[in-house]
């Protein structure tokens, strides 16, 4: 994948683009919402101008045979290796280890290009009057070294609307406090922990102070790039009545530290992109994550705000959508944000991000019983800790094997895969590379990062996701500091 290249700490350089944006929206009776216009085609307008109206509904089934038709195919392409490798391991490990690494991925490749080439969702069209009250939640815990970019970024984004910033400092043992303290504006509040308790008792500890009727969460170490905070209100006023939640668009800020940060940079631009968008198409992204996403303040209030887990955003989310409220996803709402510098930090990263998973399916496995397009997500989730240990325990022996000539494992229909990733990554490259376009931003050539990606990612990402997986699951010591 390529990235936007662009330094986020000096936003005043990037010439931005200006586009017409059609009007969408509904009414909600908890906050105001936008009006919304009709997108089809006015009738006394030429046939040959309308476009064909296809139901969220019909888009759902029109992928889901997309995936399952791909799925018969490569199980009928694999049944003369299925029959080869049982006669050496047995007919039960040789499926599930075919089906983990082959055939399901192929599924889910097939269903997220199904659904990603048939997202027309109309266009948010933000107002330029004066927009609702807000209540911006900081959580910071040793962050002297960026805690003065974040709030300078806020500061920069001209919000037409109250503004109330509240930075937690959650026991910090550096110079945070120090750098904040030059910092005045008539928003801003800082409140000082005594001791690290951990994001979501810092988060809490802000939510007792918040005066808006929506609150937003952002990292001590982020950067929102300009109109973050109005594209991100304005798709939650945008969105249908029952939304409780959008998520923004987190980027790599710091992607030109080393060949870690190289490849995270196309993770968050594709991969976690991809996911975000196809979710909230069907009505139900399943992280509003901590790093940048808006929330109604009362709903937060009901919920007993965020819970004191590992994955605290997670299980938040999992709390509304199991209430059947819906989380929606602003893909132009933009934060920059300095992702793990070492491979020890991403991995420490991503197993706090499988624990927070289980923890979620422990506290709302309900979910998994919810007649809604929202649960096959659920159910796909549920699915990924069999499809890293498939890769873990299968595939990275496999491809070992096949360099001396064993092509047990590693067979023809893993190469078909090759093909239909590398779709994925064209499709979902051209969509963000037409938002950043839309939003002034510059995708930057960022070669290394990707042969990296598309290569080697996989061998450090789904093995240090079964560790995770499998230390919630034995209950294993946690830690929950908001770094």
């Amino acid at each position: 994948m390529i990235r936007p290249r662009i330094d986020p700490s000096e936003p005043t350089t990037i010439s931005r683009q200006r586009r017409s944006r059609s009007a969408a929206g509904r009414r909600t009776s908890h906050v105001p919402r936008m009006g919304e216009e009709d997108c089809i085609a006015n009738p006394a307008q030429s046939q040959t101008k309308r476009r064909l109206y296809l139901s969220v509904r019909a888009k759902f089934a029109l992928s889901l045979l997309a995936g399952i038709a791909w799925a018969v195919f490569s199980h009928q392409l694999a049944r003369l290796w299925l029959a080869d490798l049982s006669a050496v391991i047995g007919a039960l490990p040789a499926y599930l280890a075919v089906f983990g690494i082959a055939i399901l991925p192929g599924f889910m490749n097939a269903f997220l290009i199904g659904s990603l080439l048939l997202d027309r969702r109309p266009r948010v069209q933000v107002p330029g009057g004066a927009l609702p009250g807000i209540t911006i939640l900081v959580a910071a815990y040793n962050e002297e070294a960026h805690i003065a970019s974040t709030i300078d970024s806020i500061a920069r984004q001209q919000y037409p609307g109250p503004l109330q910033v509240i930075v937690i400092d959650d026991g910090s043992t550096d110079g945070t406090a120090g750098a904040l303290a030059p910092l005045h504006y008539p928003w801003l509040e800082v409140i000082r922990l005594p001791q690290n308790r951990g994001k979501s008792h810092a988060l809490n500890a802000g939510l007792q102070q918040a005066r808006h009727r929506l609150t937003l969460t952002v990292d001590g170490d982020s950067y929102l790039y300009r109109n973050a905070l109005r594209n991100l209100v304005g798709r939650y006023l945008s969105d249908p009545p029952d939304t409780r939640a959008v998520a923004g668009a987190v980027l790599v800020r710091n992607s030109r530290t080393n060949l870690v940060t190289a490849a995270q940079e196309w993770d968050y631009f594709h991969g976690i992109a991809a996911i975000k968008r196809l979710q909230s198409l069907y009505q139900g992204t399943l992280v509003a994550q901590g790093a940048f996403s808006i929330y109604d303040t009362g709903t937060l209030r009901e919920l007993g705000g965020w819970p004191h887990t590992v994955g605290e955003d997670i299980v938040l989310t999992w709390a509304m959508l199991e209430r059947g409220w819906r989380i929606g996803f602003a893909e132009n709402a933009c934060v920059f944000t300095n992702a793990p510098t070492t491979w020890k930090q991403f991995i420490r990263q991503r197993q706090r991000w499988s624990r927070g998973l289980i923890e979620a399916f422990k506290a709302h496995w309900g979910l998994l019983f919810k007649w809604r397009m929202t649960t096959l997500f659920i159910w796909w989730n549920l699915l990924f800790p069999y499809m890293y240990l498939a890769f873990t325990l299968a595939f990275i022996p496999g491809l070992v094997l096949a360099l001396f000539g064993i092509y047990w494992i590693a067979g023809p229909l893993t190469l078909l895969l090759l093909p239909l990733a590398g779709l994925v990554n064209l499709v979902m490259f051209r969509i963000q590379s037409r938002m950043f376009t839309e939003q002034g931003l510059r995708v930057r050539r960022n070669r290394a990062g990707f042969l990296f990606y598309a290569l080697c990612y996989s061998f450090v990402l789904q093995p240090a996701s079964v560790v995770g997986y499998v230390k919630e699951l034995l209950n294993r010591g946690k830690t929950w500091g908001t770094k």
